[in-house]
């Protein structure tokens, strides 16, 4: 018998505080019990919630009826009955209501079969939610990066004063042709990334300024488009009204991990005459996700 193949999904929704939004994705999530969401993550000042589900994809269902893949659909479309992009605003940057999806392999699963189930994934969220999709990874036949997708989209440029993002995208038009979907986009809804990658750890430094240049300064240098770590890409962004963030990706956390990151935040940050505190996961490890899914059944 097949050891079971286990696939995990992280969804990020640009909202925080819309309670019975979230209520109501959460809710949509646990049509599909098969597909189990193992965290929750949900960032006040940023205004942004990430959900973490994993389910068993060694069935002989064809990908249209694995429950991974409809349990997201279903938070999709959860997500854009109940959030409107025009009223969104925090400190963190996004492009749509679903600003990002990404599916990784966890055991005995492979990068190809997850980027099939994204692709799939991207086709039906793009046709029957009119939304423009872009992918990246596994998932884009060129192998093109989230960065590149939101460097084009002008993602990191903030739109509002004090290092805000408010309300929808400045234009219906994009100068990125979508993947899925349509080439014009509904302000309300925005547009969707997706895609199919290994793990990537998210760490979160937190720096003790309000000088947002000053961490953005520590972000690049920090990562590896700036000279810095290689496999980390960094944001320097404002979190709270007295604090700002150093914020990580980690796209290889074997390689290069969280300790790493922190001891050289805090060496820039030292040059920069700034103190930094302890950093944070925003999700748990590869391992943990996987312990906690296979307990989740078990007990079951």
């Amino acid at each position: 018998m097949r050891k079971a193949m286990l696939t995990c999904c992280k969804l990020y929704i640009s909202e925080s505080q819309n309670a019975l939004a979230l209520e109501s994705i959460e809710q949509a999530a646990k049509r599909y019990p098969e597909a189990v969401i193992i965290n929750k993550f949900k960032d006040e000042d940023y205004n942004r919630v990430g959900y973490t589900l994993v389910s068993n994809s060694s069935t002989n269902l064809s990908i249209d009826a694995l429950p991974l893949r409809n349990a997201v659909f279903s938070m999709v479309k959860s997500a854009f009955e109940g959030i409107d992009l025009n009223l969104h605003s925090g400190t963190h940057p996004r492009l749509g209501v679903v600003d990002h999806i990404c599916f990784h392999p966890l055991a005995q699963a492979s990068l190809d079969e997850v980027a099939v189930l994204a692709k799939s994934a991207a086709a039906d969220i793009g046709s029957k939610f009119q939304v423009p999709t872009f992918l990246y990874g596994a998932a884009h036949g060129e192998g093109r990066t989230l960065d590149y997708i939101r460097r084009e989209l002008a993602y990191f440029k903030p739109n509002a004063a004090g290092n805000q993002w408010s309300g929808a995208l400045n234009s219906e038009f994009l100068p990125l042709k979508p993947d899925e979907g349509p080439s014009l986009l509904t302000q309300s809804k925005g547009v969707v990334a997706i895609g199919a990658t290994k793990w990537v750890d998210n760490y979160n430094v937190p720096v003790c300024s309000t000088d947002v240049e000053v961490v953005k300064r520590i972000a690049r240098k920090v990562s590896g488009r700036g000279g810095g770590l290689k496999s980390v890409q960094a944001m320097g962004l404002m979190h709270g009204n007295d604090s700002a963030e150093v914020a990580c990706n980690l796209l290889d956390p074997g390689r290069v991990g969280a300790d790493q990151v922190q001891v050289e935040v805090e060496r820039l940050a030292s040059e920069e005459g700034v103190t930094v505190e302890k950093g944070y996961f925003t999700d748990f490890s590869q391992e943990k996700v996987t312990e906690l899914y296979l307990k989740s059944i078990e007990a079951d």
